[in-house]
């Protein structure tokens, strides 16, 4: 019997209270990062005002960088090998009638040689994007069940997960190296503000800047993950939605659990576009990628 948590579960609900989620944890990350660039300021004794200008330039330039070429990089790290058409009928058929489905351009599809049964999906825009699986995911899913994976990839596409993960990688590796830096400095000494402001009131405003910089590239992993939650499931639910079978997908989930083979094309930065946690012997939640696949398979069984 299916937890209560999922009974009555409508694809639509589902889709809905995931993306309102999504939009709460970006706004999050948002406001972490413009604290540390206020803490930041603190530490440096500039005007908050001019670290906020001075950090959304830097930041727009590595997003604008990344929005055009983090596709080819993540393509390039897992080691994908474009697919051709006459090696991989099939796959190229089932994309095919998922795109068609979803009413977007057919991305482009490319092969990962590598035994853990596991897909990802890359790329700024539908007209710009990317499907890749491994040969271990071919290897022991049937149709529906491949069809439950690739129409959950073709859903983050859709949906412009991609963009969710790039703008949460942006914010957290931000974030994380103005705490590098903070470390840097008082490993050597340096900075702190001015004597003025160390012996007035400026001195507490530069102990909580130091607490809040160490700290915040904690809080940033933790929302960037919960993120990374909340997007798996849309893409579950819409995957689920597009198909109109639930139990393709559940089962290739099932197939993934008992295979629990690592991915080791994978690493800390792409983890979370793949279809499930690349790292299966990694335990814990807060810093988790994908929602327990138990939760998921569940969930997908209720629908």
């Amino acid at each position: 019997m299916a937890d209560e948590r999922f009974n009555h579960i409508s694809f639509f609900d589902a889709i809905e209270s995931n993306k309102r989620n999504s939009i709460i944890f970006v706004f999050a990350m948002l406001v972490l990062f413009l604290f540390s660039l206020i803490a930041f300021s603190f530490i440096l004794d500039l005007d908050p005002l001019v670290m906020i200008i001075i950090g959304c330039f830097f930041f727009a330039i590595y997003a604008l960088i990344m929005y055009y070429t983090g596709d080819k990089l993540v393509l390039g790290l897992g080691g994908a090998k474009e697919a051709k058409k006459e090696d991989y009928p099939f796959l190229y058929n089932v994309v095919e009638g998922l795109s068609l489905a979803m009413q977007m351009p057919m991305p482009k599809l490319y092969i990962v040689n590598d035994p853990s049964p596991n897909a990802f999906a890359t790329g700024r825009d539908p007209q710009h994007s990317s499907v890749a699986v491994t040969t271990g995911l071919l290897a022991i899913m049937n149709r529906e069940e491949l069809e439950g994976v690739l129409a959950h990839e073709i859903s983050h596409i859709g949906n412009y997960d991609i963009r969710f993960a790039m703008v949460a990688i942006i914010f957290a590796g931000a974030i994380a190296l103005m705490g590098e830096f903070v470390w840097r400095m008082m490993r050597f000494g340096i900075g702190g503000g001015s004597s003025s402001n160390r012996k007035g009131g400026g001195g507490i405003l530069i102990l909580i800047g130091l607490v809040f910089i160490i700290l915040a590239p904690i809080f940033a992993e933790i929302i960037r993950f919960a993120l990374s939650r909340e997007r798996e499931s849309l893409a579950d639910a819409n995957g689920a939605r597009i198909t109109r079978y639930p139990a393709g997908l559940a089962s290739a989930l099932e197939k993934i659990k008992k295979a629990a083979i690592p991915t080791k094309t994978a690493n800390d930065t792409t983890a979370p576009l793949y279809f499930s946690n690349p790292f299966p012997d990694k335990i814990g939640f807060l810093f988790a990628t994908h929602p327990q696949i138990d939760e998921r398979i569940k969930r997908l069984r209720a629908m």
